[in-house]
Formats: C-alpha cells, structure tokens, sequence
C-alpha cells in the first residue's frame, strides 16, 4: 500500500511538473500548440474526454524505407517518440540514457528516436554515424521531409512525446530527459496501459 502510495504521489507531482511547464510554454509563446494532456485516472473525466491522439506523418527508416507513424503506433504498444540530431549536446548527453531504458524495456515500449533530419546541419549520414560511433541499438527514424517536427510543432532539441498503447499523447517535453525520469515515464505508461 505504502509503495502505491508514493507512486501515486510522484505520477501526481510529475503531472503536476508536466502541467505547469506546459502552461506556461504555451503562454509565453504566439503560435498554438499541440495541447498536451496526462491522464492520471483510469476512470472517464474532463482532461481523459479531451485526450488528443497522436498524428500521423511520412518517416525514413534506417534502410531508407519510407513509412507511416501510424505503422509503428498500429503495435499496440506505448511510444517514447524523441526528437534529436547529432550536432545537439543535449541530445549527446540524453542518448545513452534512451539506449539503457531501450535495452531494457523496449520488449513493452516502441522507442522512435526521429532525427531531425534538415539535409544541411544534419543528413542521414551524419545521424547514422553519430549511431554507430556510439555503439547505440536505438530504432532511429529519420524526418527527411520534416514532417514529423512540423506535424507535433518541436520548436527545440532534445524534444519527447509520450503515447499511450491506444495512440493518445500523454505527455511531451522540451529539454534533457535523464534516465531516471525516462524509467519512471515507461514504468508509468506500461502500468496503465
């Protein structure tokens, strides 16, 4: 009971984290954003209502196989959906921290790591050698039309967007995600899956 309890507390103080960043991103900002909403409850309320599902767009595999989101979501599985490039230091420092969580828990969660792949700071093979110079498995997509930063509006790198096994955004954040948060954010999606 005593365990439930503090995971109760510390998914309400990350939703709570979450919600406030995410209010004051988008009142500090002109355009409008993607509404981001975490659903803490199992049972049907106003914010469960108002979840909004994921969106599709064009993709590149590591083979150069083009692709649909839709494709990969259609597991039935959560997503950890994280936008990177290798030029990005904070993506450099968040990446072997994605590769442990991945090794370890990529059998329940589909881990999509998009770079951003503009054809002039970054290229396929800028991103494919920073993969392989670092010895890292990640599944990692390419966004060679843009589609995928353009689709969810990433404004800034490192950028990660969690859905739920039915295709619903659950939370998105800007920045470094360390390991520890990223293991409680996979924790918390396969639980209530």
């Amino acid at each position: 009971m005593a365990q439930k309890l503090k995971m109760f507390i510390g998914a309400a103080g990350l939703a709570l984290l979450i919600t406030v960043a995410i209010f004051a991103y988008n009142r500090f900002t002109a355009q409008e954003n993607l509404s981001i909403y975490l659903t803490l409850s199992e049972e049907p309320d106003n914010a469960y209502d108002q979840r909004q599902r994921a969106r599709d767009f064009a993709l590149t595999d590591w083979d150069g196989n083009s692709l649909r989101f839709y494709d990969i979501l259609a597991a039935g599985k959560p997503v950890i959906l994280n936008f990177w490039a290798s030029w990005c230091p904070a993506c450099r420092n968040e990446t072997p921290g994605f590769e442990r969580v991945y090794r370890d828990r990529g059998g329940e969660v589909k881990f999509v790591m998009l770079n951003f792949t503009d054809g002039v700071r970054e290229t396929v093979q800028t991103g494919q050698q920073y993969i392989e110079e670092g010895g890292f498995t990640l599944p990692v997509y390419f966004d060679t039309l843009l589609e995928g930063i353009n689709t969810y509006g990433i404004r800034s790198l490192p950028s990660t967007i969690i859905i739920d096994s039915e295709g619903y955004i659950v939370a998105a954040m800007r920045g470094t995600l360390n390991e520890e948060t990223l293991r409680f954010i996979v924790d918390f999606v396969v639980s209530y899956q």
